[in-house]
Protein backbone atom coordinates (compact mmCIF):
# COMPACT_ATOMS: atom_id res chain seq x y z
CA UNK A 1 0.00 0.00 0.00
CA UNK A 2 1.20 3.55 -0.62
CA UNK A 3 -0.01 6.09 1.64
CA UNK A 4 0.77 10.21 1.36
CA UNK A 5 1.44 11.99 4.40
CA UNK A 6 0.58 15.64 4.64
CA UNK A 7 1.81 18.24 6.74
CA UNK A 8 -0.53 21.49 5.56
CA UNK A 9 1.26 25.28 5.93
CA UNK A 10 0.40 28.00 3.81
CA UNK A 11 4.26 28.86 3.80
CA UNK A 12 5.39 24.97 3.59
CA UNK A 13 3.53 21.97 3.39
CA UNK A 14 5.43 18.84 3.97
CA UNK A 15 4.97 15.58 2.04
CA UNK A 16 5.52 12.31 2.62
CA UNK A 17 5.29 8.64 0.15
CA UNK A 18 5.98 5.48 1.65
CA UNK A 19 5.22 1.82 1.25
CA UNK A 20 4.01 -0.23 3.38
CA UNK A 21 4.07 -4.06 3.17
CA UNK A 22 2.79 -5.80 6.38
CA UNK A 23 5.74 -4.42 9.20
CA UNK A 24 7.74 -3.06 6.21
CA UNK A 25 7.98 0.63 5.56
CA UNK A 26 9.78 1.74 2.63
CA UNK A 27 11.37 5.59 1.87
CA UNK A 28 9.62 6.36 -2.04
CA UNK A 29 9.93 10.28 -2.09
CA UNK A 30 9.38 13.16 0.08
CA UNK A 31 9.44 17.25 -0.16
CA UNK A 32 8.36 20.39 0.75
CA UNK A 33 5.79 22.92 -1.23
CA UNK A 34 6.88 26.40 -0.75
CA UNK A 35 5.05 29.88 -1.56
CA UNK A 36 5.76 33.17 -1.05
CA UNK A 37 4.28 35.46 1.56
CA UNK A 38 4.47 38.32 -0.92
CA UNK A 39 1.77 36.41 -3.43
CA UNK A 40 -1.89 36.83 -3.12
CA UNK A 41 -3.52 34.17 -1.03
CA UNK A 42 -5.29 32.68 -3.71
CA UNK A 43 -2.38 32.54 -5.64
CA UNK A 44 -0.44 30.69 -3.04
CA UNK A 45 -3.40 28.37 -2.35
CA UNK A 46 -3.88 27.32 -6.51
CA UNK A 47 0.40 26.46 -6.35
CA UNK A 48 -0.58 24.27 -3.25
CA UNK A 49 -2.88 22.72 -5.28
CA UNK A 50 -0.98 21.89 -7.91
CA UNK A 51 1.94 20.73 -6.63
CA UNK A 52 0.22 18.26 -4.29
CA UNK A 53 -1.41 17.35 -7.11
CA UNK A 54 1.63 16.49 -9.76
CA UNK A 55 2.69 14.68 -6.54
CA UNK A 56 -0.46 12.68 -6.02
CA UNK A 57 -0.55 12.02 -9.64
CA UNK A 58 3.43 10.98 -10.32
CA UNK A 59 2.97 8.65 -6.93
CA UNK A 60 -0.13 7.59 -7.22
CA UNK A 61 -1.01 6.74 -3.40
CA UNK A 62 -3.75 4.70 -1.99
CA UNK A 63 -4.49 6.27 0.60
CA UNK A 64 -3.66 10.25 2.21
CA UNK A 65 -2.69 11.44 5.66
CA UNK A 66 -2.85 14.57 7.39
CA UNK A 67 -1.78 16.31 10.15
CA UNK A 68 -4.89 17.82 12.36
CA UNK A 69 -4.66 22.00 12.63
CA UNK A 70 -3.32 23.23 15.95
CA UNK A 71 -4.52 26.73 17.11
CA UNK A 72 -2.10 29.21 16.94
CA UNK A 73 -1.93 32.52 19.62
CA UNK A 74 -2.58 34.44 16.25
CA UNK A 75 -5.91 33.88 15.22
CA UNK A 76 -4.58 34.97 11.61
CA UNK A 77 -2.15 32.73 10.76
CA UNK A 78 -4.58 29.93 12.47
CA UNK A 79 -7.14 30.92 9.53
CA UNK A 80 -5.24 30.60 7.01
CA UNK A 81 -3.51 27.48 8.12
CA UNK A 82 -6.87 26.37 7.86
CA UNK A 83 -7.20 27.41 4.08
CA UNK A 84 -3.96 25.68 3.51
CA UNK A 85 -4.96 22.26 5.29
CA UNK A 86 -8.50 22.35 3.35
CA UNK A 87 -6.41 22.80 0.02
CA UNK A 88 -4.51 19.42 1.03
CA UNK A 89 -7.81 17.90 1.72
CA UNK A 90 -9.62 19.14 -1.45
CA UNK A 91 -6.58 17.41 -3.40
CA UNK A 92 -6.64 14.22 -2.04
CA UNK A 93 -10.24 13.95 -1.70
CA UNK A 94 -10.40 15.00 -5.38
CA UNK A 95 -8.20 12.57 -6.87
CA UNK A 96 -10.24 9.84 -4.84
CA UNK A 97 -8.49 8.91 -2.00
CA UNK A 98 -9.41 8.39 1.65
CA UNK A 99 -8.25 10.92 3.81
CA UNK A 100 -7.41 10.14 7.62
CA UNK A 101 -6.82 12.80 10.01
CA UNK A 102 -3.95 12.73 12.96
CA UNK A 103 -3.89 14.95 15.74
CA UNK A 104 0.38 16.11 16.27
CA UNK A 105 0.40 15.14 19.47
CA UNK A 106 -0.93 10.95 18.44
CA UNK A 107 1.83 11.26 15.91
CA UNK A 108 4.84 12.01 17.75
CA UNK A 109 3.73 9.90 20.29
CA UNK A 110 2.91 6.71 17.71
CA UNK A 111 6.70 7.88 15.97
CA UNK A 112 8.45 8.90 18.82
CA UNK A 113 6.77 7.45 21.75
CA UNK A 114 6.57 10.98 23.55
CA UNK A 115 3.70 13.29 22.77
CA UNK A 116 5.77 16.36 23.58
CA UNK A 117 8.48 15.39 21.33
CA UNK A 118 10.11 18.20 18.95
CA UNK A 119 11.15 18.42 15.32
CA UNK A 120 14.65 17.17 15.96
CA UNK A 121 13.52 13.60 17.83
CA UNK A 122 10.48 13.23 15.12
CA UNK A 123 13.06 13.24 12.09
CA UNK A 124 15.97 11.88 14.00
CA UNK A 125 12.92 8.50 14.05
CA UNK A 126 11.68 8.84 10.90
CA UNK A 127 15.13 8.51 9.25
CA UNK A 128 15.78 5.28 11.75
CA UNK A 129 12.26 3.85 10.50
CA UNK A 130 12.84 4.97 6.98
CA UNK A 131 16.70 4.10 6.16
CA UNK A 132 17.92 5.96 3.14
CA UNK A 133 15.41 8.69 3.08
CA UNK A 134 18.18 10.72 3.30
CA UNK A 135 18.27 14.36 5.52
CA UNK A 136 15.02 15.79 6.03
CA UNK A 137 14.03 19.15 6.02
CA UNK A 138 11.10 19.33 8.90
CA UNK A 139 7.58 19.58 7.16
CA UNK A 140 8.97 16.88 5.30
CA UNK A 141 9.77 14.59 8.14
CA UNK A 142 6.74 15.60 9.77
CA UNK A 143 4.58 14.43 6.64
CA UNK A 144 6.68 10.91 6.67
CA UNK A 145 5.37 11.18 10.37
CA UNK A 146 1.88 11.16 9.82
CA UNK A 147 2.41 8.66 6.90
CA UNK A 148 3.95 5.97 9.49
CA UNK A 149 1.09 6.67 11.75
CA UNK A 150 -1.38 6.13 9.07
CA UNK A 151 0.15 2.95 7.60
CA UNK A 152 0.70 1.24 11.25
CA UNK A 153 -3.23 2.49 12.16
CA UNK A 154 -4.35 1.43 9.14
CA UNK A 155 -2.51 -2.37 9.65
CA UNK A 156 -4.06 -2.66 13.27
CA UNK A 157 -7.25 -1.99 11.97
CA UNK A 158 -6.89 -4.44 9.37
CA UNK A 159 -5.57 -7.16 11.97
CA UNK A 160 -8.53 -6.08 14.59
CA UNK A 161 -11.09 -6.73 11.45
CA UNK A 162 -9.13 -10.13 10.84
CA UNK A 163 -9.41 -10.86 14.01
CA UNK A 164 -13.21 -10.00 14.68
CA UNK A 165 -14.29 -12.01 11.50
CA UNK A 166 -12.45 -15.02 13.34
CA UNK A 167 -14.17 -14.92 16.69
Amino acid sequence: MIVIGLDPGLQATGWGVIAAEGNRLTHVANGTVRSRASDALSDRLVQLYDALAAVIFEHRPASAAVEETFVNTNPQSTLKLGQARGVVMLVAAKAGLPVAEYAARFVKKAVVGVGAADKAQVAAMVARLLPGCGPLAPDAADALAVAITHAHMARSAATLGTARVRA
